[in-house]
């Protein structure tokens, strides 16, 4: 008895996978391009961490992907104990990132662009880690 309850209950669980699994359709292509880039920096002598994610298409009429960044994307900046979301602005070229106040570009891989607006802008400089 005990054995045909199993395999009754197996069965079961069979049938509603067959069932269920095609409901949940495989993740779209995008979603594994949202994976992070992961760099290192060293900013202001202390260490940043600066994560890339490439986003969905959300404004397909401006055309700029270079970097393989698209609109919708964003990075994420690990500096002093703060974690800053910029999201990826529109302007043509290589892909910068702002909330108006932070703003980040790395035209030049080795030494990026990192600047805070507050009254006036200030550069913090940057460097790729070791």
């Amino acid at each position: 008895m005990t054995s045909l309850l199993a395999l009754l209950q197996a069965s079961l669980l069979a049938l509603v996978l067959a069932v269920a699994l095609p409901l949940f359709p495989a993740p779209p292509a995008w979603a594994a391009a949202a994976a992070a880039d992961v760099q290192r920096y060293v900013c202001a002598g202390e260490p940043l961490q600066a994560s890339v994610y490439r986003g969905a298409v959300d404004a397909p009429a401006i055309p700029n992907s270079d970097g393989g960044t698209v609109p919708g994307g964003f990075i994420v900046l690990e500096w002093r104990g703060v974690r800053l979301q910029l999201p990826r602005t529109n302007n043509a070229g290589v892909p910068s990132y702002t909330d108006g106040r932070w703003w980040w570009q790395a035209a030049d891989p080795a030494q990026p662009t990192f600047a805070e607006r507050r009254g006036g802008v200030t550069t913090i400089p940057c460097e790729r880690a070791g």
